[in-house]
């Protein structure tokens, strides 16, 4: 849903109502993740300090809560990849948000979850995440090479692979396997090219 109301004649969103949509998506993305798809919207309003109708008029249907909490998540992400290279070492860096982008999984499963349950089908909302999330990823694995050090594989490759570990063999075991992954797909990084 735009910042920007079109009831309103187009205002931008008085502060309170920025923080009450801010407290309502962290909220979902809590309610969402702790109770899953039949979590009620009443929980999430109440969870965030408001009132239903305050969630209502920020988010007219569950999937545009449910989108909010993803995309806020994505730009999170994103985010992060700029932070973590302004004050880590590259591989440091990218091994950083490597884990922030397992932890994103993680999140987006409970979303998936919600998602096919409510609608049948979550592939729209996903589709363009790649595409956002290759931007951050080239940046960090350009800084790694700038030092002289080679990784040998794509940058997207690595997102594929920690992807595919969940993919292949999903369960409760997957974080943990994904985490030694990017150890040992970064260990490579450190040789000289």
């Amino acid at each position: 849903m735009s910042q920007n109301n079109p009831s309103d004649g187009g205002r931008r969103p008085r502060a309170d109502a920025k923080r009450n949509r801010a407290k309502l998506v962290e909220a979902a993305k809590r309610v969402f993740a702790d109770r899953g798809a039949t979590a009620s919207l009443e929980q999430v309003a109440r969870d965030a300090g408001v009132g239903i109708g305050t969630l209502y008029r920020h988010f007219p249907t569950r999937d545009l809560l449910i989108e909010a909490v993803y995309q806020q998540e994505t730009d999170r992400l994103v985010e992060a990849a700029s932070e973590l290279a302004s004050t880590k070492a590259p591989v440091e860096a990218l091994r950083e948000w490597l884990r922030l982008f397992v932890d994103f999984l993680e999140a987006k499963q409970d979303l998936k979850a919600v998602l096919e349950t409510l609608i049948g089908g979550s592939e729209a909302l996903y589709s363009g995440t790649p595409a956002r999330l290759a931007p951050p990823i080239d940046m960090l694995v350009e800084r790694i090479e700038a030092t002289g050090l080679r990784l040998d594989i794509a940058p997207l490759d690595l997102l594929r692979a920690i992807v595919g570990v969940g993919t292949v063999r999903p369960g409760g075991d997957w974080k943990p396997r994904a985490l030694r992954l990017i150890d040992l797909l970064l260990r490579g990084a450190r040789t000289t090219s």
